[in-house]
């Protein structure tokens, strides 16, 4: 850590230079840990939701949509309150790039190497949280899925859920509002899930875990790379939006998903 030692320990300097280069002062380590577990249970919460889903009411699609846009919404708020105050609970590539992106000018947010790091580790909890869904469900752990979403829709759909996603989630930031992310976000994500016929991934990280799971809630990996563009175009489109309607958004970039790390980062080095 960057502060000085309480406990008689001596401060280890190059440890401190990696923490303050990755974003803050406080231990990065609890942060990475804090997304990768983040991503790998709202992974195996979509994954796992829709595999009950599918064996609850295997002939009605729209039941298993309510079952599992309903686990989806819940489980997502819930994440965001547990993992929030020590990450800001980004969970999604796309929010950890805008926050880099938004922050440059007034140098808040993240900066590039945190915003890398927290995509690694939220790509490899998107798979890990599909194996885990796979597993309680007495699955093959290791799956590939063979639902094709590469229609013009489907690509509409995640285009305008991640804009929409991005421009709640910075909207709640520039107005003070950072604090009802969980229920605000769950619930468009919940909502989203209907309103858009992808059934709003939103998420690159939560889009690769779920290629690893051949049920309902699975994408072919086929699909991927056109999801992935159309999560970045809308990310791009959420920014514009904040940009236009936000303009002092900048300022508070590192308050993103909710209030989290201040006494760490604020602290003397």
């Amino acid at each position: 850590m960057a502060t000085p030692s309480t406990s008689g320990e001596t401060p280890n300097p190059r440890r401190a230079a990696t923490d303050q280069m990755i974003g803050g002062t406080g231990p990065v380590w609890r942060r990475l840990l804090a997304e990768l577990l983040g991503t790998t249970l709202l992974v195996t919460v979509i994954v796992g939701s829709g595999i009950a889903a599918s064996q609850l009411s295997p002939n009605d699609a729209g039941l298993q949509l309510l079952e599992n846009s309903t686990a989806t919404a819940f489980g997502l708020a819930v994440l965001i309150l547990m993992f929030g105050p020590v990450s800001g609970a980004h969970f999604n590539p796309v929010v950890s790039a805008a926050d880099w992106l938004l922050g440059r000018r007034a140098r808040a947010g993240i900066d590039s190497l945190r915003a890398v790091a927290y995509a690694a580790v939220q790509t490899v909890g998107g798979v890990f949280g599909a194996i885990l869904a796979n597993i309680m469900f007495d699955r093959s752990a290791l799956e590939i899925s063979t639902k094709e979403r590469s229609t013009l829709g489907h690509i509409v759909g995640e285009v305008v859920a991640t804009a929409g996603l991005i421009a709640l989630v910075f909207a709640l930031a520039r107005t003070g509002r950072a604090a009802l992310s969980a229920a605000a976000v769950g619930a468009y994500i919940g909502a989203a899930y209907w309103f858009t016929s992808s059934t709003s991934f939103a998420n690159p990280a939560v889009t690769v875990g779920r290629v690893f799971s051949d049920t309902f809630a699975g994408i072919a990996p086929t699909s991927v790379p056109v999801f992935i563009a159309a999560q970045v175009a809308g990310a791009l489109i959420g920014m514009a939006l904040v940009v236009t309607l936000y303009p002092e958004a900048a300022q508070i970039a590192d308050r993103v998903v909710v209030p989290h790390g201040q006494s760490e980062e604020r602290s003397p080095p």
